[in-house]
Formats: structure tokens, sequence, C-alpha cells
């Protein structure tokens, strides 16, 4: 399988048509065409659902998602050996929302007031997203919020700690409270974490499993809920730094009483990065701390 087709397929499923997927490409629509043929006989397999807008079958979807990280690690690859000789190319670090995240900026604009050709790319997700994407070298460094098998990393345990606690719209009754104990949360519609390590310090924490609540929903990163919170179908149980994000005055966030909190790491692959770009920029930030 020819890389080239790779981009061409990830720039067909972008368009949704072979003919404007083909212009972008500069090349015509037949060899186009041609290629995603000869791309699915290789695979062995429908890559697309064919009409007036191409749709992707579920192996389409895999081999999307796929061919993405592909692309990126290639675009890494040249990226680290362009900029050999000088302190250059792109950071690039994923992370939740965590209290320990508030000194990347400072690190990221200092260190790129030394290096002006530096540029840094955030990624987004929960800890088990930013650990897959660590482990395939898509990413230098990543923030992981604790319990999570840092095995085949080196890492930093951060200072601050995450309190976990409930947010709120601000009208909800239990908003007048400044801590949230295990009795308060007994009938009342919960949206927690998907993570199942956090479930289980959760369970400890409650005595019981957390799926005796009521819970309304699951999520992977506290932003995709926001708005259910808002609209108060729904409680969120998560962590202080994941709200800080926000800046609603129409959500309040209150701590659990017996305290519950956790540590996070900042994480980069085992033998990872020792020199370049990424290993100043790491000696830059332990400096910080």
């Amino acid at each position: 399988m020819e890389f080239r087709s790779l981009q061409y397929f990830l720039t067909v499923v972008q368009e949704e048509n072979i003919s404007k997927a083909a212009d972008i490409l500069h090349i015509t629509q037949p060899t186009l065409s041609r290629q995603m043929a000869q791309l699915e006989d290789e695979l062995g397999t429908q890559l697309f659902i064919r009409g007036r807008h191409l749709t992707l079958t579920d192996a389409g979807v895999m081999l999307r998602r796929r061919a993405e990280e592909v692309v990126s690690l290639m675009g890494k690859i040249e990226d680290e050996f362009e900029n050999q000789g000088e302190v250059g190319g792109i950071i690039s670090i994923g992370s939740g929302g965590l209290n320990a995240s508030q000194i990347l900026p400072a690190a990221m604009d200092g260190f790129r007031k030394k290096y002006p050709k530096v540029q840094f790319q955030i990624y987004t997700n929960s800890a088990e997203y930013v650990k897959e994407r660590l482990e395939q070298g898509l990413l230098d460094f990543g923030l992981l919020l604790e319990p999570v098998d840092v095995t085949k990393f080196d890492y930093i345990r951060m200072k601050e700690t995450e309190r976990w606690g409930l947010l709120l719209r601000k009208g909800h009754p239990l908003a007048r409270k400044e801590v949230i104990t295990k009795e308060d949360l007994v009938g009342e519609p919960l949206i927690t974490t998907n993570r199942e390590s956090l479930q289980r310090e959760m369970d400890s924490w409650l005595g019981r499993p957390v799926s005796d609540l009521d819970i309304f929903a699951t999520y992977n990163i506290i932003t995709n809920v926001a708005m259910l919170v808002d609209s108060g179908v729904a409680s969120a149980l998560t962590i202080e730094g994941a709200v800080n994000l926000f800046g609603s005055d129409r959500m309040v966030f209150r701590p659990l009483y017996p305290e519950l909190s956790m540590t996070s790491v900042f994480a980069w692959k085992r033998m990872q990065p020792g020199t370049g770009t990424a290993g100043r920029f790491l000696e830059y930030l332990k400096s910080l701390m």
C-alpha cells in the first residue's frame, strides 16, 4: 500500500466526492477513481458507499482512522528531520482538563520566545486516548490523570492534585451546599466518567458501585456534557480542573466530602525525547517546576 494512496483516500473522505477531490489533488477524476478501486482491491473490502455523496463503510471508517495516524506520523518524521540543525518544528502535547495543565501556557510561551520557529500542537482527550497516541508516536508528551498504566513511559508526577466534585446548574438545590456527600448523590441524575479505572476509584469512595446511582450518561471528556449540566437535566461528577475550562456563571462546582483527589503525570515515551526540540522543551519545563 502506497503512502500516496492513503493521502488520496483522506482527500476523498473529506470532500465526499471524487471529482472535487481530484481537483484538489490536481489529478484526473478517472485516475483518482482507479486509485480508490485499487485500494479496495488491495484491502479486499469495499471502502465507500457510492451515491451522490460518498459515505464510508465500516471498513472505510476504520481505514480513515489508521490513515490519519499514518499521515500524522509521517508528517512528524519529516518535520523532525527537516529541523535537525535548528530548534524548530512542532511539539505535540495531549491533555484533558487538569489543574496541572496550568503550567503549560507559561512553559509554551517562554520556550517559544527563546525559539520562535517552534509551533505547538494540542490534543485534548481522556487519558486513555492521549496514552494511545503517545504509544503510537503521534504525541511527544501527555498529561495523564492517574490511575493510568505508565509502564511504557518516563514521566514527572505533577505537584497539583485533581479534586473531584459535582458540577451543578447554579439554581440546583445542592448548589447551596459547600460540599457534596455520598448521601447527596442518591436519587440525582448524574453524568460520570466512562474510564474504568476512575469508576473503580469512585466505587471505593462511595463504598458501593457507582452504577447503583442514577446514571444519566457517561463521558470521556467533561466538555462534551457541559451543555447537559447547563440545561439542568443532570449534574456531572468531574474534576475541578476541567470545570475551569467553562467560564460559565450558570454552573458551580462543589467538592466531594470526604475529599477524593488524584494526581497526574506528565509523560513521554520511554527513551524519548532525549534530544531535539522536544527534549529541549522537556528540560525547559523541568526548570519551571
